[in-house]
């Protein structure tokens, strides 16, 4: 299992060393049919992120033009406590708004402080959306991959520490989305800029009768905001 575990981990890296260095062009109708239309509502949805969120998002929404404007290479790294739930959210949803909205070189990760495993509430929130996801290994961290359309090389999730050899080490943004993980995180080694981003975790709803409307609703609000984010972006 060992063995087999660290050659998927391989494939992994090779996966998002390609997602980093694909030149394909963004465009909606690429993404899959019913999250196409997922996305397509978000938009109508931007008045709804208080003026004082949007003003952390605009931080973010500057360092993506800076890079963009100086023809760099966009990479979004988002930290959460233990790699599960929001900051796999985040990365998806980056990712894909960077699709939606055309903006081109981004590449989107995300790790904890520490390692466990991506959450199946979590996983069965994106799946409602639309995205596509496959797993073919089987153990206490599986490695997942999430579709947004064909023409679109697959998101890889696992849990793993922000450090770990498949993120990047330095010229990234770290977007900081739980509380815990901003306080312990002060400083992120290699980080070009760095954002307090929080949000309320859903696992306080696990094993209630809320349990799929909050991941759902936590979902959405993370879709909401990175679409907000990249809409932004002037092409």
């Amino acid at each position: 299992m060992k063995n087999s575990s660290s050659k998927i981990l391989k494939a992994a890296s090779v996966l998002l060393c390609l997602f980093s260095l694909s030149n394909v062009k963004a465009q909606k109708a690429n993404l899959n049919s019913d999250l196409l239309r997922y996305c397509t509502s978000l938009s109508s949805e931007f008045n709804q992120i208080p003026a004082e969120r949007k003003e952390y998002l605009n931080e973010l929404v500057s360092y993506i033009a800076e890079q963009k404007k100086a023809q760099k290479a966009i990479n979004l790294v988002f930290v959460c406590t233990s790699n599960s739930r929001r900051s796999h959210m985040a990365q998806v949803w980056s990712q894909i708004a960077s699709y939606y909205y055309e903006v081109k070189n981004v590449s989107t990760f995300s790790g904890g402080t520490e390692k466990t495993k991506v959450n199946k509430n979590a996983l069965s929130a994106l799946e409602k959306t639309g995205i596509v996801l496959q797993s073919h290994q089987q153990s206490e961290n599986p490695i997942w991959f999430a579709s947004a359309g064909f023409k679109f090389t697959p998101m890889v999730l696992f849990s793993k520490v922000y450090t770990d050899s498949t993120n990047p080490s330095q010229n990234f943004g770290a977007v900081m989305v739980c509380a815990e993980a901003n306080e312990s995180c002060p400083i992120v080694p290699g980080a070009d800029f760095r954002l307090g981003l929080p949000y309320q975790d859903p696992k306080a709803f696990d094993n209630t009768s809320q349990q799929n409307e909050k991941y759902e609703e936590r979902c959405r609000q993370i879709a909401r905001e990175m679409f907000y984010v990249f809409s932004q972006i002037k092409k």
